[in-house]
C-alpha cells in the first residue's frame, strides 16, 4: 500500500522530474510524434523520451498509437484524464516566466528562447 502524507507527493510521482511536464505542455497542443517531441526538447536521448512517454501512459496521461507501416509511425496525444493535467503545467508555465522576469530584472543574464503559451493559443 501506498502512503503519501501531502497530496503534491502523488503529483510529483506522476509528473515530477525534468521531462514529464515538459511533454504534457508540448502535447497540450495536439497530436506529436516521436520525432517532434524529441526536436522540440534539446538534450533528451531518444531513450529517456521514449522511458518518460511510457510512464506516462502507463500512468494514464498519454496514449499511443501505432500505425502498421514501414517506416512505423507512432504518434502520442493527452488522454481525457491527461488534459487534466494541462492546469498545473500552464500553472507551471506562467509561474516560471514570472519567475525568469523577476531574475532578470535583478540582472541575471537568462532569455527565454521561445512563449510557450503563444504557441499552446496557436
Amino acid at each position: 500500500m501506498k502512503e503519501y502524507r501531502l497530496g503534491i507527493e502523488a503529483t510529483l510521482e506522476i509528473i515530477g522530474g525534468k521531462w514529464k511536464a515538459i511533454i504534457i505542455c508540448l502535447l497540450m497542443s495536439g497530436v506529436k510524434r516521436t520525432g517532434e517531441l524529441e526536436r522540440s526538447m534539446p538534450g533528451i536521448s531518444q531513450k529517456v523520451l521514449i522511458q518518460q512517454l511510457r510512464e506516462l501512459e502507463r500512468d494514464g496521461l498519454v496514449t499511443r498509437q501505432v500505425y502498421e507501416q514501414m517506416p512505423p509511425k507512432v504518434e502520442y496525444r493527452l488522454t481525457e484524464y491527461g488534459d487534466t493535467a494541462n492546469t498545473i503545467v500552464d500553472v507551471m508555465c506562467t509561474w516560471g516566466r514570472d519567475n525568469i522576469a523577476l531574475r532578470q530584472q535583478r540582472g541575471e543574464d537568462i532569455v527565454l528562447l521561445s512563449d510557450e503559451q503563444t504557441e499552446l493559443e496557436e
